[in-house]
């Protein structure tokens, strides 16, 4: 490998994958990538949970450039979405760029020499531009309990999985009923002896919908891919129609009528009716997808715990109400911090100030993609530009066309760096919360991972995902500083 590229791109994940594999088709061959696991996949290869699969449709959820005919369901499960991502690597010679099993442990503008400082677990690298594509659900997090460390139990996140674990038979408690939660614990209530699900704040849910492909449906796919592409385009305008309940009280007290009723026909009990019953307008918190999550929770093996944990002793979890029960395992459903990606922590622009402390108390960037105050660094689903309703492949593939035409830029006026102005980065956001404060993230009654500490919404996009490719669709050189090497990278 070398010891200077002209691009570092970190993570190897969907946006990893994407940005190599459109500078090799670019004309640029001079990049690497940072991957501190040992497989490409991203939170395709780290979530091997019971269940795990996708919300948005197989045909939808891959690259517009790399198709593939023959998914086996609607709705694709982890380990096929893996296993695209790494024929996807290999068929586009990827692999031999990849730095394996090594972990960014910092990288530092250097101003005098226009360059990134990359030190990482396997040795220094320097290189021209550095883009992130380490997104920000990478990390697990788990609540603040006191006794959590101590639980006298074995304890892991979802993200985490234990697989050498045999759990039949066992009583194992899980904290959180997220998007992760709702497709294991329909799987764990099938082996485990009991299952108690502790939950803060109920989801709605709407059903999956989900059905194998059919045989005939593969054979047209591969011998007619205009037809595949018809299959994604609708795919695409279906999950933009679903935008309008986010912005219209109308449209979105039909959907949530929609919701109440499958729960209602789901849940027969209307004492645990009530308690999977949100008291906020749907699209608030993300929208989940299940077809068995209902269901699992009325069987007679599961309980459904609303009360709050106040501690943890030994292996009892020990709830609001003084009520104690006692584990053999605790399983984390409790997500990721959407809103303080780790790799803010570790990336230090001019004069060494790191993206967390410029990002205090709100993470922002122009265009979700560059940021002030750090020359030639480029985000893949930075602040305000992932996607509560469609499909953020295509967020993904937008940015990367962005970044290709900020390095056309730069070559065209024999810049050495490129960096938003503080200007243009406050007018943009200043727009993007303006176009926020009403929606149903900001205004729906509840709170979410979308929101920062602040109750800021830093994470989603405001409009229609079309929208944010129309924004992006031509590198505009007002609104940065493009200078050679002997400027000085303000920004």
């Amino acid at each position: 490998m070398p010891t200077h590229v002209r691009v570092a791109i970190i993570g190897s994940g969907f946006a990893g994958l994407g940005m190599a594999i459109q500078l090799a088709r670019h004309g640029i061959d001079d990049f690497v990538i940072v991957e501190r696991g040992s497989e490409v996949g991203g939170t395709w290869r780290d979530n091997t949970y019971p269940g795990a699969a996708c919300d948005i449709r197989s045909d939808l959820y891959s690259f517009s450039f790399a198709p593939r005919h023959d998914w086996k369901h609607r709705y694709g499960r982890q380990a096929e979405i893996l296993d695209y991502l790494r024929s996807t690597a290999d068929r586009f010679g990827i692999r031999p760029r990849i730095r394996f099993d090594t972990e960014l442990l910092e990288a530092t503008w250097d101003a005098v020499a226009a360059f990134w400082r990359l030190h990482t677990s396997t040795g220094e690298l320097t290189a021209s531009v550095l883009v992130s594509a380490a997104g920000p659900l990478i990390d697990p997090v788990w609540p603040q309990i006191p006794g959590l460390e101590q639980f006298e139990g074995v304890r892991f996140h979802s993200s985490r999985w234990r697989h050498d674990l045999d759990l039949a038979g066992l009583r194992v408690a899980v904290i959180g009923t997220g998007a992760s939660a709702i497709q294991f614990v329909p799987e764990l209530q099938k082996t485990v002896g009991s299952l108690t699900v502790f939950q803060r704040t109920p989801a709605w849910i709407v059903p999956r919908g989900d059905a194998p492909t059919t045989e005939r449906r593969v054979r047209l796919f591969q011998r007619f891919p205009v037809l595949q592409r018809a299959s994604r385009a609708w795919s695409f305008r279906l999950a933009e129609t679903r935008f309008a309940g986010f912005r219209s009280r109308a449209i979105g007290g039909l959907m949530q009528s929609f919701a109440r009723g499958y729960l209602r026909r789901q849940v027969a009990d209307p004492q645990l009716r009530a308690k999977l019953t949100p008291d906020y307008r749907i699209g608030c918190k993300r929208i989940l997808i299940s077809s068995d999550f209902y269901r699992a929770v009325t069987r007679s093996n599961v309980e459904l715990v609303t009360e709050s944990i106040t501690s943890i002793d030994g292996r009892e979890v020990v709830t609001a109400g003084g009520a104690r029960r006692e584990f053999d395992v605790l399983i984390g459903g409790t997500g990721f911090n959407a809103t303080e990606p780790p790799i803010a922590r570790l990336v230090r622009g001019v004069g060494g100030v790191t993206l967390s402390e410029a990002w205090a108390p709100h993470m922002e960037a122009l265009h979700g993609t560059t940021v002030a105050g750090f020359p030639n660094l480029f985000l893949l689903v930075g602040p305000n530009s992932a996607l509560g309703h469609n499909s953020i492949i295509y967020i993904i593939e937008a940015q990367v066309d962005y970044v290709l035409k900020a390095l056309d830029a730069m070559s065209a006026s024999g810049a050495a760096f490129v960096v938003p102005t503080a200007e243009a980065q406050r007018r943009y956001n200043q727009r993007v919360q303006a176009d926020l404060a009403e929606s149903v993230w900001v205004s729906g009654g509840c709170s979410s991972y979308y929101l920062d500490t602040g109750g800021r919404n830093t994470t989603l996009w405001p409009h229609r995902a079309a929208l944010f490719r129309r924004s992006v669709r031509r590198f505009d050189a007002k609104e940065y500083l493009l200078e050679p090497a002997s400027a000085p990278a303000e920004g």
